[in-house]
């Protein structure tokens, strides 16, 4: 072997290995100077903590009465927050007043928080009150509802329709207390009010 070729394949493996030297130091570099990955936000679906079908359910308040009574095909309990989900509920909001008739109603689904503070139901949302004394059967008619069954408050921002007998009001938006009785429409309000009697 000549002295040149020898030294033309020494140059050569010299520039082979600094060459994986500096391709190594250069991945080294960009792994240490890359800005941290974020985790992946994909968690999947909420987990049930349980799941219940053809149940019924009694909540009830601070004061040991009644908040409401649930019955529906489909419950699932998510896993985290605790929430209840149901399917189809019919349900009650006790007046916890001697003589006075409960609200029953249907939704199509409904929504409990953990501490059964809070409803709301979706879906169209039915409920009545049965007649009572000298007041007339009522009827309530909207698409969401929100209830505080424990404070026996609800309110929608969606169109409602309320009847009492012949008196009917309908409006956008409603807020009610169900304790002192009072009904508030926010918007776009008509009434129609039978005559007095004489």
């Amino acid at each position: 072997m000549s002295f040149g070729r020898w030294l033309r394949d020494r140059r050569l493996a010299t520039a082979i290995v600094v060459v994986g030297l500096l391709a190594g130091v250069t991945g080294l570099l960009r792994w240490w100077m890359a800005p941290e990955q974020a985790p992946s936000s994909f968690v999947g679906p909420p987990r049930s903590g349980y799941t219940l079908t053809d149940f019924q359910l009694s909540s009830y308040g601070r004061d040991g009465r009644p908040a409401f009574n649930v019955k529906a095909p489909s419950l699932v309990r998510r896993e985290g927050d605790e929430s209840l989900y149901i399917t189809s509920p019919v349900f009650d909001l006790p007046s916890n007043e001697a003589g006075v008739p409960d609200w029953r109603g249907e939704s199509r689904y409904g929504w409990v928080d953990k501490g059964g503070d809070l409803l709301k139901l979706q879906g169209p949302v039915h409920m009545h009150r049965e007649a009572f004394a000298d007041t007339d059967a009522a009827r309530l008619d909207t698409e969401d509802l929100t209830i505080w069954p424990k404070d026996n408050r609800m309110e929608t921002a969606a169109p409602a329709r309320m009847a009492q007998g012949a008196l009917t009001m309908s409006g956008v938006g409603m807020r009610a207390n169900l304790n002192d009785k009072h009904l508030e429409l926010l918007d776009d309000v008509h009434a129609t009010f039978p005559p007095r009697k004489r």
